[in-house]
């Protein structure tokens, strides 16, 4: 790759370009033409006539053999963040994870018989605080007839506190702003509006005024959510009763608008070129779209990802292609769902868990696998206690334990 720089002239530079020097600046061509960041470096500094001497001393080390990095050392980040930065967006350290995947993993007893008091400690100071949680929800679900209200991310219990207070207080203070929100899931989330899924989000960083007008605008999100089932039948139809879903745990957060835009376009991709599929030959089959995609794949837990621009006949044949084995992976995902339900409550009572739960990155055969193990060995320190199940050990602010879910007899 051939590069031009314009250097600003000094009186000591030399091989000046005539017709540059009006405006103060000479131009330098360099072509990069080696890997070797040293070597590269090393041209251009010459090139526009700095010196290189300093480079001489990295020279050396860089040729002399890698010693392997230090097991804590954190990596490098651009920016480094206070520790309360992660607390209040709910965000997870990388550097505290990386930190904590770097050390020698401990067997699940040993971690419990070291972290179990802490967390003790934690869990019984936030009592208070998740009672007030509980109250505040059951008391906004009731009063305008919501049907839950979520979060987006993994906030501590006094975050949690401090966002449905705020919707308490706006309640009260404008009681016929939130009329409108009856019958919806609020879910806590980094912005305002309506996702995907139909829920309002209210952004935890947005004023009463922004949440106001989101309110306002309710009646317009709920036609528009109209408009969007009427596009999935239409869709369904066309497809052999394939269902389109949107799994928010496998994608980022899409609002509304951007859903109904994606269905618009692939309806109008299906309408230019009628396909022979049967009405109900692909009922019970579901699937993701996406505007990323270049070509149809099969997921394993059954659902088919296709592409907005997908070519109708090319995905009539992948449909029909893959749909046996599509069932066959959707029943298998349903037993393990089921087994999960089932093996959950069992490691539940058997423990005697205050809550067990898991991350997202967590799937049903692995979920399933930790609590038979839990079970078999029925570690006494866990009894009421919250758990989740993770990759990794953590003690989290309010006393719930991560475990990661092939933990360490």
């Amino acid at each position: 790759m051939k590069l031009t720089f314009y250097v600003r002239d000094t009186k000591d530079s030399g091989d000046v370009q005539p017709d540059l020097l009006a405006s103060g600046f000479r131009s330098v061509s360099v072509t990069l033409h080696s890997s070797d960041v040293q070597s590269t470096v090393t041209n251009v500094l010459r090139s526009c006539s700095l010196p290189v001497g300093h480079l001489k001393g990295p020279k050396a080390s860089a040729d002399t053999p890698k010693s392997p990095p230090e097991a804590g050392r954190p990596f490098y980040r651009p920016i480094k963040w206070d520790k309360s930065y992660y607390t209040f967006t709910g965000f997870r350290d990388p550097e505290e994870e990386l930190q904590q995947a770097r050390r020698v993993e401990p067997g699940l007893i040993l971690w419990l018989r070291n972290n179990e008091p802490e967390a003790t400690k934690k869990h019984s100071a936030s009592l208070p605080r998740r009672d007030e949680l509980n109250r505040l929800k059951k008391e906004l679900c009731h009063r305008f007839d919501l049907s839950d209200i979520r979060w987006q991310r993994s906030w501590g219990v006094s975050h949690r506190c401090c966002q449905l207070l705020s919707l308490s207080r706006l309640s009260q203070q404008n009681p016929e702003a939130l009329v409108n929100l009856q019958g919806h899931t609020v879910v806590f989330a980094d912005q305002s509006g309506m996702n995907a899924s139909g829920h309002v989000m209210l952004g935890t960083m947005d004023v009463h005024h922004q949440w106001t007008k989101l309110f306002e605008q309710l009646p317009g999100y709920r036609s528009l959510q109209q408009q969007t089932d009427w596009l999935k039948e239409r869709i369904s139809l066309l497809l052999g009763g394939t269902q389109v879903v949107h799994m928010e745990r496998l994608r980022p957060v899409q609002s509304i608008a951007e859903h109904y835009g994606t269905l618009s376009s692939f309806h109008k991709s299906l309408m230019s070129r009628r396909l022979r599929l049967h009405p109900r030959s692909l009922q019970g089959l579901t699937m993701l779209l996406e505007n990323d995609r270049s070509s149809p794949s099969l997921h394993e837990m059954g659902h088919f990802i296709i592409p907005c621009n997908a070519d109708p006949p090319k995905l009539q044949v992948f449909l029909q292609r893959h749909a046996s084995e599509a069932r066959q992976l959707t029943q298998r995902k349903n037993q393990l769902q089921a087994e999960e339900e089932a093996v959950l409550k069992l490691c539940l009572q058997t423990l005697s868990l205050r809550s067990l739960s898991k991350e997202a990155g967590v799937s049903s055969s692995q979920m399933i696998r930790c609590c038979r193990r839990l079970v078999e060995q029925r570690p006494l320190l866990m009894q009421d206690l919250h758990i989740c199940v993770s990759h990794f050990y953590s003690v989290m602010q309010d006393g719930d334990l991560c475990v990661p879910w092939d933990w360490k007899s």
